[in-house]
């Protein structure tokens, strides 16, 4: 990824604020199964975070067609979308250029004229976004916006830069959750729809007045600890219920 530069300076992050943005991301982002919702957190905790800032926006691209947006402020979501801009801004010239790209001063830039037009007129005066690996199938670029002009410094780019790599690296893990409870949902319905198993949930959720998916929780514990299979499991406990009592 390429750093566009500005004036000499001397600022840099400092151990501190780099720690502390990275474990209030890790955090926030850790649990989350679903991508829409990690992208409306990020952009969150961007904003919150990083100062100088006032809004943050995220544009995500799913092998090449739009897979989501967020924005800090809805008022500026349509910055973020390339349905509304196409190619013709700086998020998507950092996602096809695969480098971060640099807008100090709106009101004297002559890229995007569009969007350029369209961000001044919501206020924004300059912007900063970077490229976002996530993984094979999703990328995209998380944007920076500063309400006024020339406050964009060689931090803010280094902080778009450790915001990108450590965002894509989270927003995987995300993608991978995401996939992984997927399955696991369509295992549920497998399951379910196994007449015998099917009787075992009926059996719990009668005994323990429980929803199905518990029900189908405390199965897979006793295959678990039983270390057999649950439709066995299901098997012995249709058969035991279903035994005639001894009088």
């Amino acid at each position: 990824m390429n750093l566009e530069t500005r004036a000499p300076g001397t600022e840099t992050l400092s151990v501190l604020e780099t720690a502390a943005l990275l474990r209030e991301l890790t955090a926030g982002l850790i649990a989350v199964t679903d991508f829409d919702e990690a992208l409306t957190r990020l952009v969150r905790i961007a904003c919150g975070a990083v100062a100088g800032v006032t809004w943050c926006g995220f544009t995500a691209l799913r092998a090449g067609e739009p897979a989501g947006v967020a924005a800090s402020d809805p008022a500026l979501a349509g910055l973020d979308d390339d349905l509304t801009h196409g190619p013709d801004s700086p998020a998507m010239s950092a996602i096809h250029r695969r480098e971060l790209i640099l807008a100090e001063d709106l009101e004297r830039e002559s890229r995007w004229p569009a969007w350029a037009q369209r961000a001044r007129d919501l206020g924004v005066r300059g912007v900063i976004s970077a490229p976002v690996d996530v993984d094979e199938q999703v990328i995209g670029a998380i944007n920076l916006y500063a309400s006024a002009s020339a406050t964009l410094t060689t931090r803010h780019q280094l902080t778009a830069m450790l915001l990108a790599e450590h965002a894509g690296l989270l927003l995987a893990a995300v993608r991978d959750r995401e996939r992984r409870a997927a399955q696991a949902y369509e295992v549920d319905v497998a399951q379910l729809a196994d007449g015998v198993v099917g009787q075992a949930i009926g059996v719990i959720m009668t005994q323990r007045g429980c929803p199905a998916p518990e029900a189908l929780q405390v199965l897979r514990s006793a295959a678990l600890s039983l270390h057999i299979p649950v439709r066995e499991v299901a098997e012995r406990l249709v058969v035991t219920v279903s035994r005639p009592r001894e009088n």
